[in-house]
């Protein structure tokens, strides 16, 4: 059961302080950086640290295209084992890091465009993992297998002779 549906509630997406934080420090360092290589090397230094923060965006952009290259190849929600997957989770993940290791998108459970964006992954037994993520990172992951038929008896007696 979802902690909300317990009575706990999720922290509003405005409290994800390490989100906002890292939208704002990464540009800042980056211009930092740049005005650094100015001072300390001219305008080869800028072109240089240019350089090196253009590939690293470039790099960013090549590894999302490749995720969801191979995760528009499957059915939307579907992942090869839910117990496997329900293991390598962990909180803080990222959304693009559980779909590069579904290599599929989840399926969407919550409204559109809200927090907590909460998204399930059903493999061939009926099993599946919801995730809950805020501010795109992993909040909880919960698993649910359903429940095994009773095995048939199986025949003591011993099979007929030849």
């Amino acid at each position: 059961m979802l902690p909300a549906a317990r009575g706990g509630a999720f922290p509003p997406a405005c409290e994800n302080g390490g989100m906002n934080f890292q939208k704002i420090l990464v540009p800042v360092a980056g211009v930092a950086i740049i005005v650094l290589a100015y001072r300390f090397y001219g305008w080869a230094g800028v072109a240089a640290i240019a350089t090196g923060l253009v590939m690293w965006v470039l790099l960013h952009f090549t590894r999302m295209m490749q995720v969801l290259k191979r995760a528009a190849n499957r059915p939307i929600g579907y992942v090869d084992s839910a117990v496997m997957l329900n293991a390598k989770l962990k909180p803080g993940m990222t959304l693009m890091h559980v779909v590069a290791m579904t290599r599929a998108l989840g399926e969407l459970k919550s409204p559109k465009d809200e927090q907590p964006e909460i998204f399930r992954w059903t493999d061939g037994g009926e099993s599946h993992v919801t995730c809950t993520f805020v501010g795109g990172k992993l909040a909880h992951h919960e698993l649910f297998r359903p429940a095994q038929d009773a095995p048939e008896a199986i025949s003591t007696s011993s099979p007929p002779a030849p």
